[in-house]
Order: C-alpha cells, then sequence, then structure tokens
C-alpha cells in the first residue's frame, strides 16, 4: 500500500517556544544533557567503529534556529558529552526541519551549506571534516543498529517523506 508522502513540518510555534525556555544551568543545559544521552543511545553504537581520535574532546554547538535551542558537546572514547554553553570550536545552524532532513539522508549538507540554510563557523575545516565522515555512514546501517526498534522507524519516517 502506497501512502502519500509525507512533509517534515516546522517545529510548532508553542513547543518551540517551551523549549526556547528551558532554563540554562551554571555549567550545561538541560538540552545538552538529553541531546547527548540520546546520541549516546541511538547514534554512537553505528558511530563508534569510525576513527574519531582527532577530534576527541573538540567542543561543538548546534544552533536550531527556527526554537532557539543551543546544544553543545564533545566526543570522547565512550561517546558523547554535554558541555558548558562557552564557544565552540565549530558551530552548525539551522532550522529543526533542516538537520530531520539531514539526519534522514532526505538533503545533501553541501545543498544546505551553499544555499545558506546550513552554516558552518568557527574552526570549518573541523566541521567539514566532521561532515565528510558523516557522510560516509550509511543509513541504513545505522538504522540497524540502533536500540529496541528505532532503526525501523527511522526508515519508515524517510520513506514516508520520500514517496510521491
Amino acid at each position: 500500500m502506497m501512502l502519500p508522502a509525507m512533509q517534515l513540518p516546522a517545529m510548532p510555534q508553542p513547543l518551540a517556544r517551551l523549549v526556547a525556555n528551558i532554563p540554562a544551568w551554571p555549567l550545561v543545559t538541560p538540552a545538552s544533557h538529553a541531546f547527548a544521552l540520546a546520541a549516546n543511545l541511538v547514534a554512537w553504537p553505528s558511530l563508534r567503529e569510525m576513527d574519531w581520535t582527532q577530534i576527541h574532546g573538540r567542543r561543538f554547538c548546534v544552533q536550531i534556529r527556527d526554537i532557539s535551542l543551543s546544544l553543545h558537546f564533545s566526543l570522547h572514547a565512550n561517546g558523547f558529552r554535554a558541555e558548558r554553553t562557552a564557544p565552540a570550536d565549530v558551530t552548525f545552524t539551522a532550522t529543526s526541519a533542516d538537520f530531520a532532513r539531514l539526519a534522514l539522508r532526505l538533503e545533501d549538507p553541501d545543498t544546505l551549506f551553499f544555499n545558506r540554510r546550513l552554516l558552518i563557523e568557527g574552526d570549518t575545516d573541523l566541521g567539514l571534516g566532521v561532515k565528510n565522515m558523516l557522510d560516509a555512514v550509511e543509513l541504513e546501517t545505522a538504522a540497524a543498529k540502533m536500540p529496541a526498534g528505532m532503526g525501523r522507524v527511522v526508515l519508515l519516517l524517510r520513506r514516508l517523506t520520500t514517496q510521491s
């Protein structure tokens, strides 16, 4: 049974306001902690086999423009670690929909970058290196290593958004 194609919606404004008003802790925001925990659970099983030694301890920031959310983290031998809200080595900025499209491999990061929908600030060589490493990960391979059926949900969501 063919399902109609599904567009990725923008973040609903009430949810965006709620997320934007999450208070920052003195050292690390709850959102950065939640991101690190989720990334270690969902993404790290498929990423841990890659050689990340050159970026261990480097500080990253992901800014989600439409919901005014900044996630600060670093990568270490055991996975992602939430970091203080201080200047990062590299910052990636886009909307929640564009990050979702990147994660689901519906949009090429170079296209978003050259269309100014994905900004890379700071150590752009570091940012491009990480982007290239992540591009080498196949979505199906990563999904197969996700726990508790999450991979099937990711692949279903991707399929629903690409059907016409």
